[in-house]
C-alpha cells in the first residue's frame, strides 16, 4: 500500500505556481511514484475529488498500470466545471486579500450535503501561502475527455453523494456511463457513507 500527500498538500512541498497543481501534473507525479515503488506492477487506485481527477488522468495516460479504481465524490467536470473554476478563483482572492479565516467563514455559508451532516469540519491541509495557487490550479483542471475515459477498461467503483454543488451527482453518473466497467453507489445519508469502507475493502479483495 502507498499513501502519499499530493504536491503542495500535507507534508509535500510545492511552489506558488498554479500550473503545478493541474490534475494532469498531479497524475504525472502519481505515475512517477508508481514507477519508483511498484515498477512493472498493476495497482488499485483510490482517491476522492482531486484524487479522482488525478487517477483518471493517470489511467487515461497509462491504463495498463491499474487493476481497478475506486473513485470517491468526483468533482465538477465538463459543463459544470466553469462555474466551479470561478468559485476557486474567488477563493484564491479571498485568501490573498482577507486571509484563510475569511475563506473558511465563506465556506461555512454553504449547505453541507445530507450525507455529511454531523461530520467534523475539515479545512485544507495546505500551507496558507500555497493555497491560492492550489485553487487556481484546480480552476485550470478538468476530467479527461469522454473518448479518453472510454479507454479506461478496468473495474471501477464510483462513490458519490447528493446535493453537493462542488461534487455533483451528474459527474458520477457520467463516469458510470462512460467507463466500460463501472459501478455507481450513491449516498443520501451519513449511514450510507458508513458503508463505503466495506465497499472499498471488497474492491481491494476482488482486485488485489
Amino acid at each position: 500500500m502507498l499513501r502519499y500527500d499530493a504536491r503542495g498538500h500535507g507534508k509535500s512541498t510545492g511552489r506558488k505556481v498554479p500550473q503545478d497543481y493541474r490534475w494532469e501534473r498531479l497524475a504525472e507525479d502519481l505515475l512517477r511514484l508508481l514507477d519508483k515503488w511498484f515498477p512493472g506492477e498493476q495497482v488499485h487506485g483510490v482517491g476522492p475529488s482531486m484524487g479522482t481527477g488525478t487517477l483518471l488522468h493517470a489511467a487515461a495516460r497509462e491504463p495498463d498500470r491499474f487493476a481497478g479504481l475506486t473513485l470517491m465524490v468526483p468533482a465538477t467536470a465538463w459543463h459544470t466545471r466553469p462555474a466551479q473554476a470561478a468559485n476557486y478563483r474567488v477563493a484564491a482572492e479571498i485568501i490573498e486579500t482577507e486571509g484563510v479565516g475569511a475563506f473558511i467563514a465563506w465556506g461555512r455559508a454553504a449547505t453541507p450535503p445530507p450525507a455529511t451532516v454531523g461530520a467534523p469540519e475539515t479545512v485544507p491541509d495546505v500551507a496558507d501561502a500555497l493555497l491560492p495557487s492550489l485553487f487556481r490550479g484546480a480552476a485550470l483542471s478538468d476530467l479527461p475527455t469522454s473518448e479518453a475515459l472510454a479507454r479506461i477498461d478496468v473495474p471501477t467503483t464510483t462513490l458519490a453523494w447528493i446535493n453537493d454543488p462542488a461534487h455533483p451527482l451528474s459527474t458520477a453518473e457520467s463516469l458510470a456511463a462512460l467507463l466500460p466497467q463501472s459501478t455507481l453507489t450513491v449516498a443520501h445519508t451519513p449511514a450510507d457513507v458508513e458503508t463505503w469502507p466495506k465497499i472499498l475493502s471488497q474492491d481491494l479483495a476482488r482486485r488485489g
